[in-house]
């Protein structure tokens, strides 16, 4: 049962850095991704023995998410992708990680735009020195992969959700 516990919840890490990787090389996150984490959530919250009532409290946690992504979405502030991806995680996080979630994905962000224009004032001359999603990334005026962030946001606040909780107390 300890194998398969581990399995479950090495779903969240392993999707979240598949989609971290997806965005930074393609600017995208396949929706598949998002699904494979709002699949599997389901039977680690069981297999962990969560109530009922703190489902429901994911499932709300998660629609606020996908409600503000969409908010943020239709500012073109971020991608749709980024959106599910964020909704899907704060599912896994619950109430107890989602708050660290988000701080860590923003100041995350932050570093890696920092990053990403000191890349781009200083690093563009050798884009084509690398595989093509350099150079794409290294568009002066190009758009910014946000679900590395989000990534590592999630991977950062993982420990704290109610999951991994039940997981450690089990």
């Amino acid at each position: 049962m300890e194998l398969t516990l581990l399995l479950l919840l090495s779903v969240l890490p392993a999707l979240v850095i598949a989609a971290g990787l997806n965005d930074l090389t393609t600017m995208t996150i396949p929706n598949w991704m998002s699904l494979g984490l709002i699949g599997a959530f389901f039977p680690t919250a069981l297999a962990l023995g969560l109530e009922p009532t703190q489902i429901a409290w994911h499932l709300g946690v998660a629609l606020i998410a996908l409600f503000a992504g969409a908010g943020m979405f239709a500012l073109n502030w971020i991608g749709g992708g980024d959106a599910k991806l964020m909704a899907a995680a704060c599912l896994w996080l619950g109430v107890e990680g989602s708050g660290m979630f988000l701080l860590w994905t923003g100041v995350a962000g932050g570093f890696f735009c920092l990053g990403l224009i000191f890349a781009r004032a200083y690093a563009r001359p050798y884009a084509h020195m690398g595989p093509p999603w350099v150079g794409r990334l290294l568009e002066p005026k190009g758009d910014i992969p946000y679900g590395v962030a989000i990534a590592l946001g999630a991977l950062i606040a993982f420990p704290q959700s109610a999951l991994m909780q039940a997981f450690a107390g089990g």
